[in-house]
């Protein structure tokens, strides 16, 4: 008689680890500015938390699916290789269950429950990352671009779940988000080229030893930033405060990046990935407290 190995019984908190709890988190704090931002009178807290329930549930069902494609490149890698995936303490079928489980409610839970513009949003997030920036990874450097998609659409999310439209608003904030992914994740990802290259992922920081070509992309999008940063204001939905806050944060920005360019190394990548990171609340945090009613 033949023993057969038991699967894996995966603990919550595995499960939980499988959702990127952190990320989920940005998530749901860019798709509640967006909410915020677009609520005309004031919020309707029941349609926020559904909304908000429902983005939790998107964000972290597209995180797990992302585990699942890429367990064996998380295998490879040092940062991600005791994720529960690649350490067997979840089952690949298990792990794409509670995905699946996760992302069509919430897409279920946005169409139905808020508004069907703001659940087919959810469904293009869900399925650019894990359709086409995910399997894009092992391809092309060009999905960096792809992956910032994904990133810069709850926001737009928020917006039309508080009724907002999709018209010139709604796409400045996506402008936001997607140039400020880029110098975030080009620093990271040259931090962390060694696990990359180890595991065959085409980023632009692989073979990318000095630097040079990673950061001068990252300044670019720095730089242009900048002005799109400004433009709530310009369009009436912010006002001066967070113009003159905008424009002192990714003015900050820009020499951040500027000056990892010119001395490539891992201090100013480092410095430059932390900036990023405290960049984005501060923004959004002027947004909420300057909106123009």
């Amino acid at each position: 008689m033949v023993a057969v190995a038991p699967l894996p019984r995966a603990r919550a908190a595995d499960l939980l680890e499988l959702t990127k709890p952190r990320i989920v988190g940005l998530v749901v704090a860019t798709a509640a500015a967006g909410f915020y931002l677009a609520a005309p009178r004031g919020v309707d807290v029941t349609l926020f938390l559904i909304a908000m329930v429902g983005t939790t549930l998107v964000a972290a069902g597209t995180n797990a699916l992302n585990q699942v494609s890429e367990r064996d490149v998380d295998a490879l890698m040092r940062r991600t290789a005791q994720r529960p995936l690649p350490t067997g303490r979840v089952s690949p079928a298990g792990a794409a269950w509670f995905a699946w489980l996760l992302g069509a409610s919430g897409i279920a839970c946005l169409g139905m429950l808020v508004n069907p513009l703001t659940g087919v949003l959810a469904a293009a997030t869900l399925g650019s990352y894990v359709f086409l920036y995910t399997p894009l990874k092992r391809r092309t450097t060009l999905a960096t671009l792809i992956g910032g998609i994904p990133g810069a659409l709850p926001i737009v999310g928020g917006w039309t779940a508080a009724g907002g439209t999709l018209g010139i608003e709604a796409w400045v904030l996506f402008w936001i988000m997607f140039l400020w992914q880029l110098p975030h994740f080009l620093a990271l990802a040259w931090l962390y080229r060694e696990d990359y290259t180890r595991a065959g992922l085409k980023m632009l920081s692989v073979g990318d030893t000095d630097g040079s070509n990673t950061f001068r992309q990252a300044a670019l999008y720095a730089v242009a930033l900048l002005p799109v940063s400004l433009v709530p204001t310009l369009i009436g939905v912010t006002g001066p405060i967070y113009f003159f806050g905008a424009a002192a944060l990714s003015g900050w920005l820009v020499w951040i990046a500027t000056n990892a360019m010119w001395k490539r190394g891992v201090p100013q990548a480092r410095r430059l990935f932390l900036t990023s990171v405290w960049y984005l609340p501060a923004l959004l945090g002027l947004m909420v407290a300057d909106k123009v009613g």
